[in-house]
């Protein structure tokens, strides 16, 4: 890793592959839209690789980069929503139970907090061991662990609640 943080290109593409699927789940969380992530991550790895020189703990470069993202897709969301006009996105109705259920599961995960959701991206959109996101995020594994955990429940709730009410998404 230490190459790849000295300004050797090569390097700096090994670390692009390496971390590109966690900076999409990351920007994925708070765009909700796969392509715009997808721009977002590239936005982010490139303004790494301006700022490279900049970063004082090479070992936090994987956190380092993840806040670059972070920043990216936000600014992107907000540039988005200025420029957004009403009824531009209708979500299809649930086709049965199952569809329903599902529905009621994306809106709980919505519901979330930023950082929550951007959890539920890593590990399950994307698929990212506790021991990538550990080092993508800055957090131990017990941390993510404990943190997932609450985070299922309270979906769980959420989920218990709108089945409950009818599944009514006006809350």
């Amino acid at each position: 890793m230490d190459v790849s943080l000295q300004g050797d290109a090569e390097g700096f593409s090994c670390l692009c592959t390496r971390y590109y699927s966690a900076l999409v789940a990351i920007a994925h969380s708070i765009l909700r839209d796969r392509h715009l992530a997808e721009d977002a991550a590239q936005e982010a790895l490139a303004a790494a690789c301006r700022g490279l020189r900049g970063l004082k703990d090479r070992r936090r470069f994987a956190s380092w980069v993840a806040s670059i993202c972070r920043n990216q897709a936000r600014d992107m969301l907000r540039s988005r929503r200025e420029t957004a006009r009403l009824g531009d996105y209708d979500p299809p109705a649930p086709a049965d139970e199952r569809d329903e259920r599902l529905e009621l599961v994306r809106v709980g995960i919505e519901a979330l907090n930023d950082k929550a959701r951007e959890l539920v991206y890593l590990r399950y959109y994307d698929e990212m061991s506790y021991a990538r996101m550990s080092a993508v995020l800055g957090l131990s594994e017990q941390a993510i662990n404990g943190r997932l955990r609450r985070i299922r429940v309270a979906i769980r709730d959420h989920v218990a609640r709108l089945a409950g009410s009818g599944g009514g998404h006006d809350r």
